[in-house]
């Protein structure tokens, strides 16, 4: 019987190994991974430069005179809210790449550079094999939305609040009351204090959804203990 465990035991340290060859073929695998990853990181870096210059363009109208119309601010709003959705999804994609090139970094790499046995919880191989045979996505658009604000798009709001607030303030004059300040917000046929309340609702959800990220994100760290995870992403 003793006998029986160690061969079964040696067929499956064997099972496990991988030749010269395919460890050759792993590490061009890792690096087309990190090429990947790496491009599509520069995509969604090209998206948030794209919602800071079209602020910077609003703010440049809207600051032109003191005439000028706070409405150059309200319409960014919305352009902000289309390049947050589309670096969202080009997010999703840039996870995939980043987790399968951690996922070989941490059962391929590490446990080799390290000489430690691999982590037993799972077989590696087996999980990156399914990810490339069905590739899907490891995080969903919602958090991919929230990820999105708490790293960047957040402060890109923020201060297009304060500058809206700022503008409606200041100009043509200083405000001498509340009231003024709720004239000026006004656009068109709807009302400032309408427009103030829609801001509000507006920064609020953003705050939240940034909030709910970042403790969303640090309850699934504290879950997997810092250890390798069974699942990829």
């Amino acid at each position: 019987m003793e006998q029986l465990a160690q061969a079964r035991e040696y067929q499956e340290q064997e099972a496990d190994a991988l030749s010269a060859a395919e460890i050759g073929a792993v590490a061009h695998l890792y690096r087309g991974e990190v090429y990947r990853s790496t491009l599509w990181r520069t995509r969604l870096d090209t998206t948030t430069n794209w919602a800071v210059v079209t602020l910077g363009v609003a703010l440049s109208i809207t600051f032109a005179s003191p005439e000028a119309s706070p409405l150059p601010l309200v319409l960014v709003g919305i352009l902000i809210l289309f390049f947050l959705a589309m670096e969202a999804r080009r997010y999703r994609y840039f996870n995939v790449f980043r987790a399968r090139t951690r996922w070989l970094e941490t059962h391929f790499y590490a446990p080799m550079l390290s000489g430690e046995p691999r982590p037993p919880e799972c077989d590696w191989r087996r999980e990156l094999s399914k990810d490339y045979r069905r590739p899907e996505y490891h995080v969903g658009y919602g958090r991919a939305i929230a990820r999105r604000i708490r790293r960047n798009y957040l402060w890109i709001l923020l201060i297009q609040s304060i500058a809206f607030a700022g503008k409606v303030i200041i100009h043509p004059g200083p405000a001498e009351s509340l009231s003024q300040v709720l004239q000026r917000a006004a656009v068109g046929p709807l009302p400032g204090g309408l427009i103030v309340g829609l801001g509000m609702i507006y920064v609020a959800s953003f705050l939240t959804l940034a909030v709910w990220s970042q403790y969303a994100d640090r309850q699934r760290a504290i879950r997997r203990g810092g250890k390798a995870s069974a699942s990829m992403g």
